[in-house]
C-alpha cells in the first residue's frame, strides 16, 4: 500500500544538517534510537518538505530527501532575536546557551538564550534548526489506514488505546 492521506506511516529516518562547506552532521537517527516514527500522513505531523516527498511511497521505499530552510524549520529571521528583562524569567536559572519552550503567539516556541547583560536578555525564538538545510534518509517501514479516533486525533494513538473511549468530535 502506498503512502497517501489519512494513513498512519511507520519509518526509519536519519536526519543530517547539511553545512555550508559541503559536509553533513548526524542529527538524529531513529533507528539507533530503536524507535521509529509513525505518524499520520497529511495532518501536518510532520514538516511539510518531508510529507511530501513521502506521498504515494510504497512500504520498503529508501529515499533521501533534501530540504531547503523553507521546506523544514523556516529562514532564520533576525527580528525573532530580542532583548527582554531578566524578569521575564522568574527565578529560572539562565545561562548562555539554555533553551526552554514557551507559549508564543503562533504556539509552542523554543527560545535560545545568546547573552545575559545585567538585567538584559538576549534571547532567539527561532527554531534551533533555521535556516538550515536538511537532509533526511528515510525507509518506509509500514502503513494502514487511520482509525477514525485517530483521524478525530489528527494523529496515531498508542496500540493498547480502546477506540471507543477517545473522544470523537468530528461532525461527518
Amino acid at each position: 500500500m502506498s503512502i497517501s492521506t489519512h494513513q498512519v506511516v511507520t519509518l526509519h529516518y536519519r536526519l543530517h544538517d547539511v553545512l555550508n562547506d559541503g559536509g553533513e552532521q548526524l542529527l538524529d537517527d531513529s533507528e539507533a534510537r530503536d524507535k521509529p516514527l509513525e505518524y499520520l500522513h497529511g495532518h501536518d505531523n510532520i514538516l511539510p518538505g518531508l510529507e511530501r516527498a513521502l506521498e504515494s511511497q510504497p512500504v520498503g521505499a529508501e529515499l533521501s530527501v533534501t530540504l531547503a530552510p523553507a521546506d523544514a524549520y523556516g529562514v532564520y529571521n533576525e527580528s525573532l532575536v530580542q532583548t527582554v528583562s531578566r524578569g521575564s524569567f522568574g527565578n529560572t536559572q539562565l545561562e548562555v546557551g539554555s533553551r526552554f519552550q514557551t507559549e508564543g503567539e503562533a504556539g509552542p516556541q523554543i527560545v535560545t538564550v545568546l547573552g545575559l547583560d545585567g538585567d538584559n536578555v538576549s534571547i532567539d525564538t527561532n527554531h534551533p534548526l533555521a535556516g538550515h538545510t536538511l537532509r533526511y534518509q528515510v525507509r518506509v517501514l509500514t502503513t494502514r489506514e487511520a482509525t477514525r479516533a485517530e483521524l478525530a486525533k489528527g494523529h496515531p494513538l498508542p496500540p493498547d488505546t480502546d477506540h471507543n473511549n477517545v473522544e470523537d468530535r468530528k461532525v461527518l
